[in-house]
């Protein structure tokens, strides 16, 4: 049984890759290759059908929250930009140069990062382009440098990545100490892309003539012309403060994240329903949650849905367990084997190897802010980058300007392993200096 559902993971994953080849969506195969697993699990297993629902509802719970997590926080993105108030920022880009601006988008991409999360700002920041860069050819190599700017930007902030939050949500990392330890090395794995590119990009940003229609996610902003439109500060300020506050929710409370997120999102749902009172309803609709809701990319939420409960009959079955297990043994050095975890992030989504890191190694000898905890954030952040199907924001710029995988390989891929490598490198020069003790 064991080997069969390997071969099925195998297959789909497969499937994902040569998405365009084969033409069949990633989603289809994600949530194909998800189901199979499961079923093959419970129909040929010796725990009982009782115990493998346990199972199943166990991480559909934690799969759930983290869904509900990124779908708050790309309607609010989407709600922002449904008022123009990313404008506050494309206002101000106005260079011609794209090696100055290629730093500029990765710049603002890597701090937004960190507010946002990576793949919300993958979305903003791609939507962004579309208006700056009509050159498809060159507007690829900026999106695949986004790719690689919004992974290293959330790596170093609790709520900037997935994985970053469940180490944070978990106790193994503090929130002030992972923004202090990981912030270097997440700058150099993007620093050092985009020197290269420096020497080699070449080619115009493109006429502004035959720019394509904007959007973030896969659909529309409800048909709005580019007039100023009422609250757009407001909008833009409520967005980005509520997106701010959700740590600051989690540490109040001590409940989860998304809740935090869902909590914003009613705020901002509130205000939007208030902001233009004189509109009716159709008009209106556009620049509300509700209308938002419409324009979020479900199919990408669907994909993440699928690898997940792929990933998680797998562990259900221990065999991401006896992996982890197999590799303490034979490798031993815990930094050989997080940086090996974080190349393998980008093929096996990071949630769940993250989530079999922290249950095979104990707390009490690896306390909170241990170099395990932090090397871990930073490599299953931006390891994910090294392919394009590795990361929620790989994926979703994918599907937003129809990368190839094959061209992302060759194209960004080393790129990305060269910036991951010199990070990795800078975190183990500087982590002796910057150690937290262990409790007494």
């Amino acid at each position: 049984m064991v080997t069969f559902v390997i071969l099925v993971f195998v297959v789909g994953y497969l499937a994902i890759a040569l998405e365009h080849p084969i033409k069949i969506n990633k989603t289809a195969s994600a949530l194909l290759t998800g189901v199979i697993c499961w079923t093959l699990y419970a129909l040929y297993s010796e725990n009982s059908i009782d115990h493998i629902g346990e199972q199943l509802n166990h991480h559909l719970g934690q799969i759930s929250a983290i869904l509900f997590f990124l779908m708050g926080a790309m309607t609010i993105v989407e709600l922002v930009d449904a008022y123009q108030g990313f404008k506050v920022i494309t206002d101000r880009i106005n260079t011609k140069d794209p090696k100055k601006l290629l730093w500029i988008i990765c710049t603002v991409t890597f701090f937004l990062s960190a507010i946002l999360d990576n793949l919300t700002t993958a979305i903003v920041m791609v939507s962004l382009i579309r208006k700056l860069v009509p050159n498809k050819s060159m507007r690829l190599f900026f999106a695949g440098m986004i790719v690689i700017a919004a992974n290293a930007g959330g790596a170093w902030s609790p709520i900037g990545d997935v994985t970053t939050t469940m180490l944070w949500i978990g106790g193994q990392i503090s929130s002030g100490n992972i923004m202090l330890t990981l912030f270097l090395p997440s700058v150099v794995c993007m620093v050092i892309p985009l020197i290269y590119l420096q020497f080699t990009l070449k080619g115009e940003l493109g006429s502004h003539d035959s720019v394509e229609n904007p959007s973030v996610g896969n659909g529309n902003h409800g048909g709005h012309s580019n007039k100023p439109i009422k609250g757009s500060t407001t909008m833009l300020v409520l967005g980005i403060g509520g997106l701010i506050s959700v740590p600051v929710f989690k540490t109040v409370t001590h409940l989860p994240p998304y809740l935090g997120m869902l909590l914003a999102l009613g705020v901002l749902w509130v205000v939007s329903e208030l902001i233009n009172p004189d509109m009716d309803e159709a008009e209106k609709r556009p620049y509300t949650a509700a209308g938002a809701l419409t324009r979020i990319d479900v199919p990408s939420v669907l994909f993440f849905l699928g690898i997940l409960l792929a990933v998680s009959a797998l562990e259900s079955m221990e065999i991401l367990h006896h992996f982890s297990m197999w590799l303490d043994t034979t490798i031993g050095d815990q930094r050989i084997i997080i940086t090996l975890i974080g190349i393998l992030s980008s093929i096996v989504d990071n949630v769940p190897l993250v989530a079999a890191s922290m249950g095979m190694y104990d707390m009490s000898v690896y306390y909170q802010d241990h170099l395990i905890w932090e090397y871990l954030a930073y490599c299953a952040g931006t390891g994910g980058s090294i392919l394009i199907i590795g990361s929620a924001a790989g994926v979703a710029v994918m599907g937003m300007e129809k990368i190839d995988f094959i061209w992302y390989v060759k194209k960004i891929s080393l790129l990305a392993m060269l910036g991951y490598f010199a990070g990795a490198i800078v975190y183990l020069l500087i982590q002796p200096f910057l150690a937290v003790h262990p409790p007494a």
